[in-house]
């Protein structure tokens, strides 16, 4: 009984903790998170996108979730955080019980819960907001390795079922984030080795069918979107097309993803900095927190390896670590990539304080210094608002949103409702007014003038843009765009007025509209980048 008061208290820290910094009020409002907002409304007025708008390698799961919270408690911002933060609950709650499986050992498993509740910033953010499936890549990659450690007990009585749903984990995660797939491989290796240990073929072969069924029933979404559009789009973005923006060689771009692992990549995934920012968190007590980590990683790998199940956690970061030096992914270091990784630095550290604890039970106090570290960085972080704790790593899109709500009156007084901006303000806009001011994310962000189409996530908005008589222009931070729409409107002989809001450069009042097809020519065409 007394483990569960203490797990129930773990998740009520965890809880605690995100209420806390929601009710401050430090989460900018991003475009990826107005697009499951979005999503999840047309969802309730009868749409099924299969996967997020304008893209094909993260599934609509988390906006068919939202839009259930939508249905019950009406729509709103903080509906969206509800998701991410019921889903991060379950993922606490799961990580103790891969804790306890793994290591017959409960105190293991609560370590390993008590230090994903006080996570660092990079997880506190991602399991926060949505970027579209991140909190779910987390909880259906725990669920991986809980099936995973129940499949090794042999003579285990409806192994079937668990063959089955191993499957469907895997194919559902695939569909629903492709991070998942560092949990899925590394599991599915060790599971290929135990099928092929001594079984009869009779046994491997109808093993073989519940675990493809499963795969199957799982990815079904997937597999619809690969009839209906093709595998070419499929295969390319689950390999990181959508951010494949680097024109060196192979090998000079891993070694350059190489450098971003190391010295960008983890520092995030430990709390050493920001996701968004290169600066030092808590800096009194990196020098301790990076003593102790050694000690523990080093302790770690000391562990024999009496089972396959040390490996398995291994070979999440293993997979990992490939993945992101040798595809595209590898070219945003920013954090989102990295979650998994502290899960697994908590489970790895959930063992090694576990053995400490059965020689010294006051070596467990060590666990206070990481988790001390971790909430110090995130209250540093939410003292420095703006930018708050932001989803947005690119400093020139890193817009106050704060004046959102000044921006959107302003917009209503003057009956300005159809215009052009970029990504980062038109997808927040449309979902804040609920669909009644509609601008077209046609303008870049970028201070060269950059610009992809692939930034037009909902064409269904710039054709109602195209089709108004009246339109509005709003730059954010831009200037050398400024100039050029100065130039375009001073030579369409369009008159025009302007106001500054915060961040907001508002263009409005032009005596008549321009359109796409004359500003088009002034931005540089980027590609798939975004």
């Amino acid at each position: 009984m007394k483990r569960y008061f203490l797990l129930g208290f773990v998740i009520l820290l965890g809880l605690s903790l995100k209420i806390a910094l929601l009710l401050a009020d430090v989460f900018p409002f991003n475009a990826d998170e107005a697009i499951v907002g979005l999503m999840a409304r047309h969802i309730l007025m009868g749409e099924k996108p299969i996967f997020f708008y304008g893209q094909a390698y993260m599934g609509s799961l988390d906006a068919f979730l939202v839009a259930g919270v939508f249905k019950i408690f009406g729509q709103g911002v903080w509906g969206i955080r509800l998701v991410q933060i019921i889903l991060y609950l379950f993922t606490i709650l799961t990580s103790y019980w891969v804790g306890y499986l793994f290591f017959d050992s409960y105190r293991a498993g609560l370590i390993a819960a008590f230090l994903m509740a006080v996570p660092p910033v990079n997880t506190t953010l991602y399991t926060t907001v949505s970027l579209g499936g991140y909190g779910e890549a987390l909880l259906i990659g725990n669920l991986i390795l809980i099936n995973t450690r129940m499949l090794q007990e042999k003579n285990k009585k409806n192994a079937a079922w668990l063959w089955f749903t191993w499957g469907f984990l895997c194919g559902f995660g695939l569909w629903a984030n492709g991070l998942t797939l560092v949990y899925s491989i590394p599991a599915g290796a060790w599971l290929c080795f135990y099928i092929l240990q001594g079984r009869k073929w009779r046994s491997e072969i109808a093993i073989i069918l519940q675990l493809v069924g499963g795969l199957l029933v799982g990815s079904l979404p997937w597999w619809i979107f690969a009839i209906k559009n093709g595998w070419s789009n499929l295969i390319t973005e689950l390999f990181g097309a959508a951010v494949a923006v680097e024109s060196e060689p192979f090998f000079l771009r891993s070694l350059n993803h190489l450098f971003y692992f190391i010295m960008l990549g983890l520092p995030a995934a430990m709390g050493l900095r920001p996701p968004w920012d290169v600066s030092w968190l808590g800096l009194p007590l990196i020098p301790f927190v990076l003593i102790l980590w050694g000690k523990i990683l080093w302790n770690w790998f000391k562990l024999p390896q009496s089972s396959s199940l040390k490996w398995i956690l291994e070979g999440v970061f293993l997979t990992l670590f490939i993945g992101f030096v040798f595809t595209s992914f590898g070219v945003d270091p920013s954090g989102r990539y990295f979650l998994p990784l502290w899960v697994i630095l908590s489970l790895a550290a959930g063992k090694v304080f576990d053995e400490w604890g059965k020689k010294k039970n006051s070596s467990l106090a060590l666990i206070g210094v990481i988790s001390l570290f971790n909430l110090w960085g995130n209250i540093q972080c939410a003292l420095i608002n703006p930018p708050g704790l932001t989803t947005q790593f690119y400093a020139p899109a890193r817009v106050d949103m704060r004046a959102m709500p000044e921006v959107i009156q302003f917009l209503k007084e003057q009956g300005e409702v159809r215009g052009y901006s970029n990504y980062w303000l038109a997808y927040p806009l449309a979902f804040l007014t609920n669909e009644e001011i509609i601008f077209s994310p046609r303008f870049p962000y970028h201070p060269d003038l950059r610009y992809t189409e692939r930034d037009d996530r909902y064409p269904l908005y710039t054709k109602q843009v195209e089709a108004s008589d009246k339109v509005a222009l709003i730059t954010t931070r831009n200037p050398a765009l400024d100039e050029k729409l100065r130039w375009l409107l001073k030579d369409k002989g369009i008159r025009w007025n302007e106001k500054q809001i915060g961040d907001f450069l508002i263009y409005y009042d032009l005596s008549h509209p321009l359109r796409i097809v004359e500003f088009e020519k002034l931005f540089v065409q980027a590609g798939n980048q975004n």
